[in-house]
């Protein structure tokens, strides 16, 4: 069976197990995700209810499936929204979406604290919040670990270019809720920094960059950022340097937590068996335990890069090449036609264009993707693959080729009408566990969306033509503009194999990493 056709039998089986009603589940957490909403915990269905269920139940007898022409172009059910905001009298904002389902909630803290406000000194966002859980007054990094293991609660914690988040799930029972607040909020808000915790990290940081060394892909990705955004607070990685990581100490922590990790700088979501009183009495415990200031100003918009291409020479049996444009930040009107494109071209697995003419087609390699990323200004928008190095110079043609096609032409009606189910069906799954809603919640809320964010945003997918999704495409890319760069050896190159409906060569082994 092709890859293709194992492809589709898995999404086949996914339609029907979630047709069937039957429950998600969260890989990470085991957590299960009722499509229709259940009695809270710990309350008792009356005579009138069971009676109800008994009607329901009939009913589903009744509608049982019994074709699979009967599921039709019909989206799967997802579950409904109800998001409530407000602000902290610290100014956080807060986003709030209560479910009862399960006797737990899910918060999370996301902090407009990333790589773009290490100013000259990278890393010191990213040790800042891998510092949090290492010490509070009275625990160290093991104590603080046991303490939310006994509550059956769960840390956890991130830096990324945009953003640092910290977030919690505990039970929802008050004498365990109560408990987790008070270890999470001293976690969050009064971390210690040890010294010799610092010390470990950043030797282990350190050792990580000499491990980056023997990875070609690393290599290129931090050559490409550095080049696309130049001055930029995102050319920089966002775990800083082997130079600027040494010389940080907890002084430069605690001051960039002072300034980072207050309420104006936050934005807190929270799922979960909670009604609103509970949850704004969490978000107001939370955000009064920080360090109280405003928001941090957000990165400016960066300068065009002009178009160029470098090599790195690797002793590789591979090539990595990596293809990036600016492209837009979040928020922009263009994106629901510029994501809807990119799952054409290149985003959205087997049967996109460039899968089909790079990989299908001509086994030029394992998997070829592509993709915005969308940020507080202008992020990514990049192609990556690796494929043979002695076809590496005729790939990248067939690329650039293939992307300069797309925006001339814009992708064929089939195409859309096929990406439209595709996204329509797939939609549900970001919204079917609570810990996909908080996620969801964190970015409506940093990203300053509006609440009917995800509603308007399937709705402008479905709204898209031909003609609105070649246009935006050429709005925000050209087919000669890309940063190029490439990892591998320096070999000579040979010429394309023609393209074949099953080709004579099959992709170049699993990619290296």
């Amino acid at each position: 069976m092709s890859d293709r056709n194992l492809l589709r039998c898995g999404l086949l089986g996914l339609v029907m197990a979630s047709c069937l009603g039957i429950a998600a589940c969260d890989a990470d957490t085991g957590e299960t995700a009722a499509a229709i909403p259940t009695p809270a915990a710990g309350t008792v269905a009356t005579p009138g209810e069971s009676g109800q269920a008994i009607a329901n139940a009939k009913n589903a007898e009744a509608a049982r499936l019994e074709s699979l022409a009967e599921l039709g172009d019909q989206p799967l059910a997802r579950r409904e929204l109800d998001i409530q905001s407000w602000q902290t009298e610290g100014g956080a904002r807060v986003l709030f979406v209560e479910a009862r389902q399960l006797p737990m909630f899910d918060l999370r803290l996301t902090f407009a604290a990333g790589s773009s406000q290490d100013g000259d000194v990278p890393g010191v966002a990213m040790l800042t919040n891998a510092m949090l859980n290492e010490g509070i007054e009275g625990k160290d990094v093991t104590a603080i670990a046991q303490g939310f293991e006994g509550l059956g609660a769960e840390f956890g914690n991130g830096s990324y270019r945009d953003m640092a988040v910290a977030s919690l799930r505990s039970l929802s029972e008050q004498d365990k809720r109560d408990q987790a607040l008070e270890l999470f909020s001293q976690v969050v808000g009064q971390p210690t920094f040890p010294e010799d915790a610092l010390q470990r990290i950043k030797n282990q940081v350190l050792a990580g960059f000499e491990f980056q060394k023997q990875n070609p892909g690393k290599l290129a990705s931090l050559e490409l950022f550095e080049h696309l955004y130049q001055d930029h607070p995102y050319a920089h990685p966002s775990e800083g340097t082997a130079d600027t990581i040494p010389g940080i100490g907890v002084a430069q922590l605690r001051d960039f937590h002072g300034k980072a990790y207050t309420p104006g700088n936050a934005v807190i979501a929270l799922v979960g068996d909670l009604d609103r009183a509970q949850a704004e009495a969490i978000a107001e415990r939370v955000s009064s335990a920080l360090p109280q200031g405003p928001a941090l100003p957000a990165p400016p918009a960066p300068s065009a890069p002009t178009a160029s291409q470098r090599h790195i020479d690797f002793p590789s049996n591979q090539t990595h090449l990596m293809l990036a444009q600016l492209g837009i930040p979040r928020g922009d009107p263009d994106y629901a036609a510029l994501y809807l494109g990119n799952q054409i071209l290149g985003g959205g697995g087997f049967g996109t264009r460039l899968m089909e003419e790079v990989r299908e087609k001509r086994g030029l390699t394992y998997g070829i993707y592509s993709g915005f990323s969308p940020m507080q200004t202008n992020g990514p928008f990049m192609i990556n693959l690796q494929t043979r190095a002695d076809l590496s110079e005729a790939t990248l043609a067939l690329v650039q080729q293939l992307v300069g096609e797309f925006l001339e032409k814009g992708p064929t009606q089939a195409e859309l009408d096929r990406s439209k189910r595709e996204i329509a069906g797939s939609f549900p799954l970001s919204t079917a566990s609570n810990a996909d809603i908080v996620g969801q919640l964190g970015s409506i809320g940093f990203y300053n969306l509006p609440l009917t964010y995800l509603e308007d945003f399937m709705q402008q997918v479905q709204s898209q033509s031909v003609e609105q999704v070649r246009d935006a495409m050429n709005k925000h890319l050209s087919a000669d503009g890309f940063v190029i760069i490439t990892a591998g050896p320096q070999v000579e190159q040979k010429p394309l194999p023609p393209p074949s409906e099953k080709p004579l060569e099959q992709p170049s082994s699993v990619p290296e990493h």
